[in-house]
């Protein structure tokens, strides 16, 4: 048994949940890896996996082992990637933490020309519009909207986004165009809420900055529900432009109050501070902030 063989299988097998899905992506097949599992079992006298007919479950000791392989492979693959033909040829697997909206129209496309540059790259988009925690959940960069709290993060920016307030022309056609704040009580918004939590909306900056509770029918967690509802005329939202700027672009969303536009907040690649930075998770990062 190769030791670092089979620990990049397990580490595989962690990431992936799946046997067969371990098999498919290092071409060999299902019971090939578990062969190679069950070996590294019996050198460390430790069961890493409980085993069933429907899924994998990972024991306490396996997930102890996990952070502590995935660390060594990191580790070696930045020593092989340092030296000789393998010096430009990052390899290996980049999970991403994003909002699902943020991640469909603002990363993926852009992954396109990444994998071009780095064949031997993969990345896996992880979705949620909660702040995960990377370290725990075995995430190596997230994206955050807005200034940073957490101080066990490093962050690097990659641009301001600008807030919006938007509706579509068939909304307006029908109910009227806003011309000031208090205007807005007269109209449907389209509430960004987690919860039975609104979050309020922000016009103006420094000394002229003021927010403004909307109240709406629809109350929505995911910035996906809030772009559709715009589009089907459902009502008014505030939302990053970039959520809406294709839209913007044609015609099919009308920026509403552009002189009471909030102030930009950053956006910012993050990942755990006080730890070495693997060379294929750097290389995704300096690519994302050369776009």
């Amino acid at each position: 048994m190769d030791r670092l063989d089979a620990m990049r299988l397990f580490v595989r097998l962690v990431e992936c949940g799946s046997f067969s899905a371990v098999g498919r992506e290092e071409g060999i097949g299902q019971p090939a890896v578990s062969k190679q599992i069950a070996a590294l079992e019996r050198h460390l006298g430790a069961q890493l996996v409980l085993r069933n007919s429907r899924n994998v479950v990972i024991t306490d000791a396996g997930q102890a082992f996990y952070e502590s392989a995935r660390q060594l492979i990191d580790d070696f693959d930045a020593v092989e990637s340092s030296v000789g033909d393998r010096q430009q040829s990052p390899r290996g697997l980049v999970r991403v933490s994003t909002a699902p909206g943020h991640g469909r129209l603002c990363v993926t496309p852009l992954l396109g020309g990444f994998f071009q540059r780095y064949p031997q790259v993969s990345v896996e988009v992880s979705v949620s519009e909660r702040p995960v925690d990377l370290l725990a959940e075995g995430i190596d960069l997230a994206i955050r909207h807005g200034r940073l709290l957490d101080s066990t993060l490093t962050a690097r920016k990659w641009s301001d986004t600008d807030f919006v307030l938007a509706a579509s022309p068939a909304y307006l056609a029908a109910r009227g165009t806003p011309a000031t704040l208090d205007d807005l009580d007269r109209h449907t918004c389209i509430v960004f809420a987690r919860g039975r939590e609104r979050y309020p909306w922000r016009f103006g900056t420094g000394a002229e900055a003021t927010s403004y509770l909307p109240r709406g029918a629809l109350l929505t967690g995911d910035a996906e529900h809030v772009r559709a509802a715009v589009l089907c005329g459902l009502g008014i939202a505030q939302a990053p432009h970039w959520l809406l700027a294709e839209e913007i672009r044609t015609g099919q969303a009308q920026v509403l109050l552009p002189a009471l536009q909030p102030e930009r907040l950053p956006l910012n690649i993050v990942y755990a501070a006080g730890r070495r930075v693997p060379m294929r998770v750097r290389v995704l990062i300096d690519y994302l902030l050369g776009q």
